[in-house]
This record gives structure tokens, C-alpha cells and sequence, in this order.
């Protein structure tokens, strides 16, 4: 482990156990890395150097011999990706360094691939990918059955081979056994809960028998005749066994809660005849109790939830009683973990697919019903209760709380109902030939109610083993050539509380494990043997010492356990405990056994605790949870009597099966009883047995994560599972002899570089035209002669060259010597042992360091040499650049001295320019202040004769304005006089016209008089209508006359309006007046002149000259003009002229109304009435006061207009 070299760095805590790192420095005892990935990346950690007595990662002991940096392993190089895309990761034995960090990161990189499956030798790794792959399609089966075809006849291409499958296993164990020698094949799939164990088996299952069927064969359940095929049949049991058996657990939703061993027996041309199903240690402690979240077996959930409303009623299931709980919930044996539902698919699907499976298989209708009547009646029977009352004696003892759910359960159980609660709530002990009834408390018949079902359900699950089996099975047993077994078991277990359970599967798994090392050995000793090497030194690691500890007699764990079961009820967990721990630790501070197999601590002795050193590691168990209970699984006499009398046939049934079991477990009838342990023993040792005498396949199930979500791998888990599983331990005994191999192209191409020295006609450096062998031969020779030589580095001259120099200052390596046993040479590869495989590492990288070193200082000489011409060409350019920045520079001075001189010639230029320039200011300032003040008084002066001029103009203007507006009032008074007068004229025609408005109403009421008369007489109708038209004329000459009139008011309003505008034309001028002298005032005031002239202006007043002041100028004004109250005087008077009008209009419109009326009784039938009409006018005239008159005015005439028009019209027309 040179510095530069990558490691992995074992880490105790943290999710990843192993960290990619790099060696800074190393010294003998102490290594210092740096973390190249994890949360502590960058950092910085020391390994010391562990002795040989240490041990490694997984509890075992190193090699004698072995000297390592403790948690520190060599990394293999990164893949490149041709070697990603030829697969050169897919068989991790071919991998330079094996172990256990080297295969977790082979198996995490290639399931981030997609690549589920990966070969470590003969074992093939599956990793549980959480979703569903393209992996299983008939195409690629098929591509996998055509490979395997041509593999059998030696005529496949080792470069065209497929990648890894659960496939390539199920094919390899299939053409084994159509080899010549015909031997029977088993497949071992082994893995946690979760891992996959199950879909495994189906997959391989599905393989077979693919494989194995007649094709030739139309019988199918899909045509033909409608029977199923033997390969249906074989596949249509599984949904059976995973109803009875599979649970949902907190780490599968799918867990078989069984080991089961399916072999599929095939004829002399490899077709498929058959199959049987062997179980092995149903949990039946599941029935009585499980954890929350978890569930019972699936056909108690299919046949609540998927039942129909007439089983409902068949089987005593009414939603009544549940208090509005699920059904599933509401039972005792199904609702304590909640009930959930499953992921993958319903309950009532499953029924369905269940019931379909049975039909198929060939049950019956009422065989189906009575098998769903019996897990019926162990539902009811779950939910009896108990209820405490006393004895005659005062003891407190059980008593039924409710008849009816006892009733039920036996009704469905098919049993006798008083020795149903007999079996529940009595025990019965022989003594000496006689029977002992004991009555039993409420918590031990609650046990007893759980036993009982728990028996019958054991003996319900191994019925329906045998059913299965009775339909799949063979019919002749001189038919079936060979067999391929198929083996579901229960992976390694390790929990914080371990009870009977795990102890019995890990009892398993050591037995296994015990054959698979010694599978791996013989494996490894072909593999030797057909490579012609020595081998006979080699042991393989035996856990012999664990099974003799947990099954040797008198002193295993087991046989001490059933010792302990008959002590009846003297024996106790506890009681066995304390044995235990006497056996193995009998000394008193004694913690672990001399075989280090058992070990416990005082802490743990006091609580009953043990500890076993299993292949994968140490598992706690603790002893007070039922050991005992379990171990004996005894069947009360209560429960014989039971089930051997009055009960239906097939409780019956189901009873003797589990009873031949028994007798055949046995081997002695019925007189005695085996224990769990016993039986599982026996039946464990048949299964080895049967495996030892076929070539057996290995499949490891891992799983990635416990979140069972696809792409999410927990490196620490899947270090757990890889120990757990044997992978390692799988690795570590086909390492054992000779751990490096390498062909022998690899090995030469590899390490003919520590040999530089030695010359090409000695030594070839190419394999061309060379025995491969030969040629590794020889340079194993020359690598060891030369090994033992110090080494030197000057030559024959005394010169050292460069490449030597730099070998010199690094540090050297061990020196190359090794038995040359510990390198063996194959006929097509090369072995090696650790110790001379690391010796050539050492001195590779010692070789590599320094030949990179000498192409590093080459390189950098070359780039040094390169940045040296480069330089050299950029120094040119940099004095050329300098020399024209010098010639710019010089060529700048020169003109900075031009342009300073002309600068000092511009500035001297200022200088007499500024004075120039003030000069000249001072000329013009002085000229501009004599202009000014000249001009100035120019402007007064000017200022002075337009004020004289303006106030001689204004004087004369004022007496010209006086004289104007003296003249204009004079004229408007003469026409406002006649204006008056013509008004007063107007007014007395007035008068005029009230007398000829009497005169014509007058006329109208002779007019009215002589209608009168004219309507008496027909001969009189001519003369009325003349009189009419003489009177509709002078109604016109009215309105002729009454129009003039209002033309004439009209004209008067017109003038009133031009007095009133003429007026405000007054008041307007005689304000301007007064602003006018106001002005006047203010000059005089401020001017002195003005003073003078305005004295000069009185003095002319006092001579005879008017002033024009304000008020006399309104008193002129008002002299001249009409006055407000001659305005108001007219104003008054055209309004009277107004209301007198229109009073005479009302009255033209009264006559015009009256003339239509008598026009109307003129044309009409009636005879006149004048004297009616004459009244009317009298009445009608009288209603006029002479008030009215005036007030109405002439405006009446024109309202009596038409009405004149119609009375002429009614006299003469």
C-alpha cells in the first residue's frame, strides 16, 4: 500500500461501513489515510498494523500469519466503460481484489445500473429492485433457453455469453440434469423478508417448467379437453400455499411465514411429470398475536373482504355486530395490526385468484366451502371471551361471556359444542391412568382458545400441503428420471428480541451454510484439480463446532430445551437458562465458551440472555419468550377428544394428517411424542441429506432498502445481508488456497515491468509466438534469481541513469522473496496466495511510481522546454513592443517641446490680448456712461415736452368732449319731448277706443237681438247673414286698428329701451370723468409744473374759463338727459297699455265664442231665441265694470276679431 493507492476504510459508524480512501503515508505499524467520499470527506484517519490473533470485520479469526492494517482493504481500478458494456463486473470472482467492500461496491454500482443479478463464483447475487423490470419476458426466456442449449453442446461463444439471471441457474440446473449422468439438481434461494425470495422461486419455477413441458400436449386449461397441463397444475399451487402461509409483516407485504422445498420430478426426455412440496416451520405463533402494522395470513383478510353477501350470511359474518367496524378490524385474530391493506393488490382479488387456484387444482365446490368454513369457524372462535367467576373451592375460574360466538365456532369447526367448551375452559391431566379435570382461569383459557386455534390452523395448513401435493404429485415413480428441487428458506435472522423462531432459522442457515462450504471446496478442488496444481495443504473453514452446540446430545442448546419440555411443570425458560449457562460458562466470571461459540455476560445471565456465534455473526436470544411453550406445540387431550369424536369429516381429515406427520416424524407411532425441535431436526437433516445428493445452485436475495422504494440502496444493510447470507463467507472459502487468480496473458502483461533490466532476447515482453505457460514459467524463475538480489542501481561505468535516480529517492520496496510454492501456474491461469500477490503489487507500484515519475519529469521537461521557446518568441515581441514604445516615447518629446513652445507663444499672446482688451472696456464703459447720461437726459427732456403737449391736447379735448355732450343732451331732450307728447296723444285715444268698444258691444248685442229675430223667421236668414258679413268687416277693421295699437306699443317699449341703454351710456362717461380728474389731481400733486399749470387753470376759472370737475360735469349730464324718474314714469305707462290690450282680447275671444254659438243654433234645427240672446249680451256687458275697461285696455279688440267674423257669418251666410 504505496502512498496514491486506494483503499477502502472500514467505519463502525455512519450508514456506509466502508469508505473510499487514499493512502497519504505509511510506516510498519501505523497507516494514514484521507476520506475520498462520505460525510467526512477530506479528513484524515490512522489504521495500525493488527497481529495474527485479531479479528477480521466479520468475527472471525485472520490466517496465521496474516498481517494487515486493521479495516483496511486494496480497491480495485474503476471499470472503464467498454469494460462496463462487455460485463467485466458481472462474475465478481474475476475481480483482482475480492472482499467484502470490493463486492458491496460491485453490487451497488451495477444496481444503479439496472443490473439486478451478479455472479460472486457459483452464487448468484439478486438484489430486490422494488419495481417491475423488463428482465421476464418470453423473448428473453427464450434467448436464455437457446444460450443454455448451445452451452450443453460446447457451442457457445464465451464473448456472445448473457449477463447474469435467476435464469441462467434455473437453465444450468436443467441441463445438468439432462447430462449423461442424470443427476438430480437443487436451487437454495435464501434472503431476508423483503428480498424476494418468493417472486425468485416462482421465476425458476416458471423456467422449469417451461422447459420441462410437452409442448406436444394440447390439454390445457385454456383449450382442449379444459384440464390443466402438469406445468399449470405445479404453478396454480402457489396462490394456494401463499393464502394459507404468506403474511404481511413490517418489512413485506408478501412474507412466507414457511420454508418450503418444491422438487419437480422430470421423465428420461426431461419433461415434467410432477412436483411435491415438503414445508418446514409454519409460524404459528402469528395466529394467536402479531404486531401493529402487520397482519394475520391472507386468506383470514381475502375471505372477510372478498366474501359475498350469502357467505356473509353462511359464515356468521354480520356487519351488526361490529359496532360499524370493518370486519376485518372487528375479529380478535385479523384487527390487531390495524387490518392494512396491501400494496401489490386487494384482498377481494385475491380471494378470487385463491378460489380460481382451488378450482383448478381440481377441489370441489363443497371441498372449497368446508375449507373456508373451517377458517371461519377460527375467526369465531378468536373472539370468544372469558369471564371470571369462583369455584365451589373460592378459585377463580373461566366462564363463558357469550354462548352464541361458541356456538358459531362450532357450527362452522364442525364439533361437538359442549366439547368445544370443554376444550377451552377445562384441562385434562393422566396421572397414573387417571384423569385429573382442572378448571382453568380466564387468562389460560384465553391461552387455550389460542392453542386450540392454533392447532387447528397447523393441522388446516399441512391438509392443504398434502391436497396440493395429491394434485400435482406423479402418478409412477418408475417414470421420473431425475429431479430439480427448489428450496425457499428463511434467510439469517437477527432482531433485538430473538426467540425459538429465529434459533431454529438460524440453526438453518448454519446447516446450509456447512454444506455450501463444503460445495465451495469440492467446487474449488475441481477447479485445482483441473488446473493440475497442488492443493492438498488447502482447508476450508468448518462451523462443525457451532451445530454441535446447538444440536449435539447431551449438551446443545435443543437437546437441553426438550430435556427441559419433559420436566412438564417443573421446567421453565428460566430453568434453562441457568443450564445452559452452567454447561457452557461454568466458571464464575466466565463470559464466553471455550469453543467461542456461547457467550453471555453477567447482565445477560441475570435476564436469561444467551449469545450464539453464528457464520454472520453473533445473535442474541432471550430465553423468557416462550422457548418451552413453543418447543412442546403439545395437543391437549380435551382438543383429541375433540377432533377423533363428533366432528365433521374433514376436521377429521384434517387431524389424522397432521397425526401421520407425527407417526411418520416418528418412526414409532403414536405411543410418543416429538418435539418442535425434534421434528425440525429431523426434518432438516432429511433436507441435507437430499441436497448432498444433488449438485446444488445457490441464489442470495438481498435487500436494498427496508423502505422497499425502487433506486435506493443502504450500503449498511446490504453489508448485513451479504454476511448474513454467506456471500462473504462464500468468497472467503474459495479464497482460501490460492485468493488472486489471473490468466496467464493478465498475469504477464501485469508484472512484466518489474523485470526492466532484463533484456528482450532473455526475456519477451510480448506473448506473441509463445506457450503462455512456459513463458510465465520463466518469468517466474528469472522474477524470483533476481528477487534475491540486492538491488543495484549504477552501471558497469559507475553511471547512474535517470530512470535508477528516481528508483533511489522513492521508497523501496520488500524484497521479491517467496516460496515459490505460494505461486502455482495453471494450465490456463495463474494462483496466488496473498502474501507474494501483494509482494508483486508493491513492487508493480514501485515500478509504476517510477516509471511515471521519469514520463512526469519528461512531460514537464518537454512543457518546460516548450514554455521556453514560447517565452524566448514572447521576449522578442516584448523588446520589439519596447524599442517602438522608446521611439514613441522620444517621438512624444519632440512634440511635447513643439507644442510647449507654442504654448508660451499662445500664452504671451494672452497676455497682451488681455490688456488689449481692458483697455478697450474701459474705453467703451466711459464712452457708454457719457452717452448715457446724455441720452437720459434726452429722455427727459423728451418725457418733459410730451407731458406739456399731452396736458394742452387733454385740456382741449375736455372742453370739446363738455361741449359735444352739452350739445347731444339738448337734442335728446327735444326728441324725448315729442316722444312724451306722442305718448300723451296715444293715451288719449285710449279713451277713444273704450268708447267705440262700448259702441261695439252695443252693435253685438243688436247684432245678437236681430239673430234672435232672424231665427224666427226663415224668410229673415238672408239679412242676418248680410248684417254678419257687415259686421265680420268691421271686426276686421278692429283687428286692423287693434294691430296698430300694438305696433305702436311696441314701438314704445323699444324706446323705453334705448332711454335705459343711453342712460348706462351716461353713467358709464361720467365715471370715466371722474377717473379722469382724479388723475388730474394726482399729477398736480406730484409734478410742480403741473402745479403751475393747474394754477394757471384756476386762474383762467376765476376769468371767465369753466372747470371741468365731476360733479358739474354730472350736473351738466343730468341737465341734458331724462331722468330716472321719467324712465320709471313710462315704464308704468307701457305696462298699463299692456294689461288694457290684453283685457280686450279676452273680450274679442268672449264675442268670437258667442258668434260660433249662434252660428251653431243658425245651421242648426232648434228655433233662435233673440231675446234669449239679447239677455245674454245685456247679461254678458254688465259684467264689465269700468274697471275692466281700463284695465283691458284696446288689447280686447283683437279677441273680438273673430267673433264679429262669426256673427256676420251667422247674419248673412
Amino acid at each position: 500500500m504505496e502512498p496514491g493507492t486506494k483503499v477502502w476504510t472500514y467505519q463502525s459508524t455512519g450508514d456506509d461501513p466502508w469508505i473510499l480512501s487514499e493512502v497519504l503515508t505509511r510506516t510498519p505499524d501505523l497507516l494514514t489515510l484521507k476520506f475520498l467520499s462520505g460525510d467526512d470527506t477530506g479528513s484524515t484517519t490512522t489504521r495500525p498494523l493488527v497481529s495474527s490473533t485479531s479479528l477480521n470485520e466479520d468475527g472471525t479469526k485472520m490466517e496465521m500469519g496474516d498481517k494487515k492494517y486493521e479495516g483496511v482493504e486494496l480497491a480495485n481500478p474503476p471499470l472503464s466503460e467498454s469494460e462496463i458494456k462487455e460485463g467485466s463486473d458481472a462474475d465478481m470472482i474475476s475481480l483482482p481484489h475480492l472482499h467484502e467492500p470490493a463486492i458491496l461496491h460491485a453490487v451497488s454500482e451495477r444496481y444503479f445500473r439496472g443490473e439486478i443479478y451478479t455472479w460472486t463464483g457459483p452464487v448468484l447475487i439478486a438484489v430486490n429492485p422494488f419495481q417491475r423490470l423488463p428482465l421476464y419476458t418470453r423473448e428473453i426466456l427464450e434467448s436464455y433457453r437457446q444460450e443454455g442449449l448451445l452451452r450443453s453442446q460446447n457451442l457457445l461463444d464465451a464473448q456472445k455469453a448473457l449477463g447474469p439471471h435467476v435464469y441462467s441457474v434455473a437453465d444450468r440446473s436443467y441441463r445438468q440434469m439432462m447430462s449423461e449422468q442424470r443427476k438430480s439438481q437443487s436451487i437454495l434461494i435464501s434472503g431476508e423478508s423483503g428480498a424476494g425470495k418468493t417472486e425468485t422461486t416462482k421465476i425458476v419455477m416458471l423456467y422449469l417448467t417451461t422447459l420441462g413441458s410437452n409442448e406436444s400436449d394440447g390439454e390445457s386449461g385454456e383449450g382442449g379437453s379444459g384440464k390443466l397441463s402438469i406445468m399449470e397444475r405445479v404453478l396454480q399451487s402457489n396462490p394456494i400455499l401463499e393464502a394459507f402461509g404468506n403474511a404481511k409483516t413490517l418489512r413485506n407485504d408478501n412474507s412466507s411465514r414457511f420454508g418450503k422445498f418444491i422438487e419437480l420430478g422430470f421423465n428420461r426426455a426431461g419433461i415434467l411429470q410432477g412436483a411435491k412440496v415438503q414445508t418446514y416451520l409454519l409460524e404459528k405463533v402469528r395466529l394467536g398475536f402479531h404486531a401493529s402494522g402487520e397482519r394475520n395470513y391472507h386468506i383470514f383478510y381475502q375471505l372477510l373482504r372478498g366474501a359475498t353477501e350469502e357467505q356473509h350470511h353462511k359464515y356468521c359474518f354480520h356487519d351488526g355486530i361490529t359496532g360499524g367496524l370493518e370486519l376485518a378490524n372487528f375479529f380478535h385474530y385479523t384487527g390487531q395490526g390495524g387490518a392494512p391493506q396491501l400494496r401489490e393488490f386487494t384482498d377481494e382479488e385475491g380471494l378470487k385468484y385463491t378460489l380460481k387456484s382451488m378450482s383448478s387444482m381440481g377441489w370441489s365446490d363443497d371441498k372449497i366451502d368446508n375449507v373456508l368454513s373451517i377458517i371461519a369457524g377460527i375467526l369465531h372462535l378468536g373472539q370468544v371471551k372469558f369471564e371470571s367467576k369462583l369455584s365451589e373451592g373460592g378459585q377463580e375460574i373461566a366462564q363463558l361471556a357469550d354462548e352464541k360466538t361458541v356456538a358459531d365456532a362450532a357450527k362452522l369447526l364442525g364439533v361437538d359444542l359442549q366439547k368445544l367448551i370443554t376444550a377451552l375452559t377445562v384441562r385434562i391431566m393422566v396421572t397414573r391412568g387417571e384423569e385429573i379435570r382442572i378448571d382453568l382461569a380466564p387468562d389460560k383459557a384465553a391461552d387455550a382458545r389460542d392453542s386450540l386455534a392454533k392447532t387447528i390452523y397447523g393441522a388446516m395448513f399441512l391438509w392443504v400441503v398434502k391436497e396440493v401435493n395429491n394434485s400435482i404429485k406423479w402418478e409412477n415413480d418408475k417414470d421420473i428420471r431425475s429431479s430439480a428441487g427448489v428450496l425457499d428458506i428463511f434467510g439469517f435472522e437477527s432482531f433485538a428480541i430473538n426467540s425459538f423462531e429465529q434459533l431454529c432459522i438460524n440453526f438453518t442457515n448454519e446447516a446450509l451454510q456447512q454444506q455450501f462450504n463444503k460445495f465451495i471446496f469440492k467446487l474449488e478442488q475441481e477447479e485445482y484439480e483441473r488446473e493440475s496444481i497442488n492443493w492438498a495443504f488447502i482447508e476450508f473453514p468448518d462451523n462443525q463446532d457451532c451445530l454441535d452446540t446447538i444440536q449435539a446430545r447431551p449438551k446443545g442448546i435443543l437437546p437441553m430445551l426438550d430435556d427441559e419440555c419433559k420436566l412438564g411443570q417443573r421446567g421453565s425458560d428460566k430453568n434453562w437458562a441457568q443450564r445452559l449457562n452452567e454447561i457452557y460458562l461454568p466458571e464464575r466470571n466466565q463470559t464466553i465458551s471455550e469453543n467461542t461459540r456461547f457467550s453471555a455476560t453477567a447482565i445477560q445471565k441475570a435476564k436469561g440472555i444467551f449469545c450464539v456465534r453464528h457464520f454472520a455473526g453473533n445473535v442474541q436470544y432471550t430465553a423468557e419468550t416462550g422457548f418451552l411453550e413453543k418447543n412442546r406445540d403439545e395437543i391437549p387431550l380435551t382438543a383429541k377428544s375433540l377432533f377423533e369424536e363428533d366432528s365433521s369429516d374433514l376436521i377429521k381429515e384434517v387431524y389424522e394428517v397432521q397425526m401421520e406427520q407425527s407417526e411418520e416424524e416418528t418412526g414409532k407411532g403414536p405411543a410418543k411424542q416429538k418435539t418442535v425441535s425434534q421434528q425440525f431436526k429431523q426434518q432438516l437433516q432429511s433436507l441435507i441429506e437430499m441436497i448432498e445428493t444433488t449438485d446444488p445452485h445457490y441464489i442470495r436475495c438481498l435487500k436494498p432498502n427496508d423502505a422497499a422504494k425502487p433506486k435506493l440502496l443502504t450500503r449498511k444493510r446490504l453489508t448485513e445481508q451479504l454476511r448474513y447470507g454467506g456471500v462473504l463467507e462464500a468468497v472467503r472459502v474459495a479464497r482460501m488456497g490460492y485468493p488472486v487468480r489471473l490468466d496467464h496473458a493478465g498475469f504477464f502483461k501485469r508484472y512484466r515491468m518489474l523485470l526492466p533490466s532484463v533484456p528482450e532476447e532473455k526475456l519477451a515482453w510480448s506473448m506473441e509466438d509463445e506457450d503462455p505457460q512456459k513463458l510465465c514459467v520463466k518469468f517466474l524463475d528469472i522474477l524470483l534469481e533476481e528477487g534475491a538480489k540486492p538491488l543495484v542501481y549504477e552501471n558497469a561505468d559507475g553511471t547512474i541513469t535517470r530512470a535508477n535516480k528516481i528508483r533511489m529517492a522513492q521508497r523501496q520496496p520488500e524484497p521479491m522473496v517467496f516460496a515459490k510454492t505460494d505461486v502455482q501456474l495453471g494450465k490456463t491461469k495463474v494462483f496466488m496466495r496473498k502474501g507474494p500477490h501483494d509482494l508483486l503489487e508493491s513492487h508493480r507500484v514501485f515500478h509504476q511510481s517510477a516509471s511515471s515519475t521519469l514520463i512526469q519529469s519528461w512531460m514537464k521537461g518537454m512543457q518546460q522546454r516548450r514554455r521556453y521557446l514560447i517565452m524566448a518568441d514572447a521576449a522578442l515581441d516584448i523588446q520589439r513592443w519596447y524599442r517602438g514604445c522608446m521611439g514613441r516615447a522620444r517621438w512624444w518629446r519632440l512634440r511635447e517641446a513643439q507644442a510647449g513652445q507654442l504654448l508660451t507663444n499662445n500664452f504671451r499672446m494672452q497676455v497682451v490680448r488681455i490688456k488689449y482688451n481692458r483697455s478697450r472696456a474701459g474705453t467703451i464703459s466711459l464712452q457708454a456712461q457719457y452717452r448715457g447720461r446724455a441720452t437720459r437726459r434726452l429722455i427727459a427732456l423728451t418725457k418733459i415736452q410730451a407731458y406739456r403737449r399731452m396736458y394742452i391736447r387733454k385740456n382741449a379735448f375736455r372742453k370739446l368732449r363738455s361741449a359735444s355732450v352739452a350739445i347731444q343732451c339738448c337734442v335728446r331732450r327735444g326728441i324725448a319731448k315729442k316722444e312724451f307728447n306722442e305718448l300723451k296723444r296715444s293715451q288719449k285715444d285710449m279713451g277713444k277706443l273704450k268708447e267705440h268698444n262700448e259702441k261695439l258691444k252695443m252693435e253685438m248685442a243688436s247684432l245678437k237681438a236681430m239673430l234672435q229675430a232672424q231665427a224666427a223667421s226663415d224668410a229673415g236668414k238672408a239679412e242676418n247673414k248680410k248684417a254678419i258679413e257687415e259686421k265680420e268687416e268691421e271686426i276686421k277693421k278692429l283687428e286692423i286698428r287693434v294691430s296698430q295699437l300694438e305696433r305702436e306699443l311696441a314701438n314704445e317699449k323699444e324706446f323705453v329701451q334705448k332711454l335705459e341703454k343711453e342712460l348706462a351710456a351716461q353713467k358709464e362717461n361720467n365715471h370715466r370723468i371722474v377717473q379722469d380728474l382724479q388723475y388730474q389731481k394726482e399729477l398736480l400733486a406730484k409734478s410742480p409744473q403741473v402745479s403751475e399749470q393747474a394754477r394757471k387753470h384756476s386762474r383762467a376759472q376765476s376769468a371767465g374759463i369753466p372747470a371741468v370737475t365731476e360733479p358739474l360735469a354730472e350736473a351738466v349730464v343730468v341737465g341734458h338727459t331724462i331722468t330716472p324718474e321719467a324712465l320709471a314714469m313710462h315704464r308704468a305707462e307701457v305696462a298699463r297699455l299692456e294689461a288694457q290690450l290684453e283685457e280686450e282680447r279676452k273680450m274679442r275671444h268672449a264675442a268670437s265664442r258667442e258668434i260660433r254659438s249662434l252660428r251653431s243654433a243658425l245651421e242648426g234645427k232648434g228655433e233662435y231665441d233673440a231675446t234669449a240672446s239679447t239677455k245674454f249680451i245685456s247679461d254678458t256687458m254688465s259684467e264689465v265694470t269700468e274697471s275692466e275697461m281700463d284695465r283691458s285696455d284696446v288689447a280686447n279688440l283683437n279677441d273680438i276679431e273673430p267673433e264679429m267674423r262669426c256673427v256676420t257669418t251667422c247674419c248673412f251666410g
